[in-house]
């Protein structure tokens, strides 16, 4: 049997939290604008301004002036027009990307399609903003800040793993690696210690007749062959399965290694080598996780509503089944915060987030876009059985005991009636929340004039 080893290395890597707004308010932001149009690059100002930020601009015309003003100074975010007469095809975005490199990218485009949208993150924008929708630029630019943070602890936990593996190949004498020798049907016939610590037996008779009591126990490839029938095909496809320990848990392996022959060249068996990779895959799906996911309330954030977005509308055209949008405004969170102070004000959009998941099904997404925003999109729904949806969610909101009292406006919208695509299906239901909130007012302050 091969000797194989594997040093067993953990990386305890801190668990990525987004930078808070309050953070990004707290610092100047250095923005260069790519821009021709001088009142669009004050327009872009004066919204970063209203959110509270403490800007230092730069303003070019041209990515010629852009790659120069970038080796003088350094910035954090760079927003670029879309599409600008002056640089045009993919050789142009791309040329674009490779000058700002890490520093996040926002494009500032007029209304555009999917295919566009997809082109440009194929280009490397990570975010963009519509010119008739500017108020959106300040969560832009915060989820590109966040989303550079997380790229790098990203970098950072591929650098450990790269590094744990130049270990495994310096350390081969090491009996770290489980190897095993299998029939042709799978079943053990021989393995080492390491195997049998990482499947939880104490001796090789124990696992050995459990393999036989229990059939093929490695159950290599689901049952299917992992090495060819002759001995011109001796490689084996790395694989990755789930084996149960003795205990009952499930253990994660990759599994690589070789097709074995006898002496007259018939196929008699796998030399298998198996790397447990529990940890790292748990620790992978909560980077990813995290990736689509909102700190503060734990429901999705606005990259995973684009993404089921997206997903539900290619499902809409294959099914001809209708989905629906909802879009929440939690009513007076500035006065909560004013009043109550901002726990008081972060306790609220937990309150509502709460409401939202009880609201679910199985197939539902409740997402938090940012700041007091919120959406839920309800697959296989029609306009009509979304707004009972809302209309319980505001009877659940009204009826919760806990101080202060709070209210939600919401905007319904469905596909494909309302809208055609991903853009004009969040303009839709954005309409209807800001009709519901302009009457909630006027009624308010017809109250008062009362």
């Amino acid at each position: 049997m091969a000797r194989l080893a594997q040093n067993e290395i953990q990386s305890d890597l801190r668990s990525f939290r987004p930078e808070s707004t309050a953070t990004h308010r707290r610092r100047p932001l250095s923005v260069l604008f790519v821009h021709r149009d001088a009142d669009a690059v004050d327009s872009c100002l004066e919204e970063l301004k209203k959110a509270q930020f403490i800007v230092n601009s730069d303003f070019v015309l041209t990515l010629v002036q852009c790659t120069q003003q970038l080796r003088s100074q350094s910035y954090d975010v760079v927003v670029a027009e879309y599409p600008s007469p002056s640089w045009k095809g993919p050789q142009a975005l791309q040329f674009l990307h490779q000058t700002v490199q890490e520093i996040p990218l926002v494009f500032l485009t007029a209304a555009i399609g999917n295919e566009s949208i997809a082109k440009l993150t194929a280009d490397g924008a990570f975010d963009y903003v519509e010119q008739q929708h500017l108020a959106q630029l300040p969560m832009a630019v915060r989820r590109v800040l966040n989303e550079k943070k997380l790229r790098a602890e990203l970098e950072e936990a591929g650098k450990a793993l790269r590094h744990s593996q130049s270990l495994y190949r310096a350390l081969v004498e090491n009996p770290a690696c489980g190897i095993c020798r299998c029939d042709t049907q799978g079943k053990f016939l021989d393995v080492n210690k390491a195997l049998l610590t990482m499947l939880g037996y104490e001796s090789k008779e124990e696992l050995l007749a459990a393999n036989c009591a229990l059939g093929t126990v490695a159950n290599l490839g689901q049952g299917r062959p992992l090495a060819g029938t002759s001995p011109e095909s001796v490689g084996i496809e790395p694989v990755e399965i789930e084996w149960n320990r003795k205990n009952g848990t499930v253990l994660k392996a990759s599994l690589s290694g070789r097709g074995i022959f006898d002496e007259r060249g018939d196929f008699a068996g796998y030399e298998i080598i198996a790397v447990d990779v529990t940890e790292q895959r748990a620790l992978e799906d909560h980077l990813r996780r995290q990736a689509l996911s909102d700190s503060l309330t734990g429901l999705g954030n606005h990259r995973q509503l684009f993404e089921v977005l997206q997903a539900e509308i290619c499902r809409t055209k294959r099914t001809e089944r209708e989905f629906a949008l909802l879009l929440l405004d939690l009513d007076g969170l500035k006065a909560v915060n004013d009043r109550f102070g901002h726990p008081a004000g972060n306790r609220a959009l937990c309150r509502l987030a709460r409401i939202l998941a009880d609201c679910c099904r199985s197939i539902d997404t409740a997402t938090r876009q940012g700041g007091d925003e919120f959406a839920l999109v309800l697959p296989e729904t029609g306009a009509a059985a979304a707004t009972l949806v809302a209309r319980r969610i505001c009877e659940l909101l009204a009826k919760d005991t806990e101080e202060p009292a709070l209210s939600v406006s919401v905007g319904v919208a469905s596909y494909p009636k309302d809208a055609e695509n991903v853009g004009t299906l969040l303009y839709a239901a954005d309409r209807v929340l800001y009709a519901m909130k302009y009457q909630r007012s006027k009624a308010a302050r017809a109250g008062q004039k009362a």
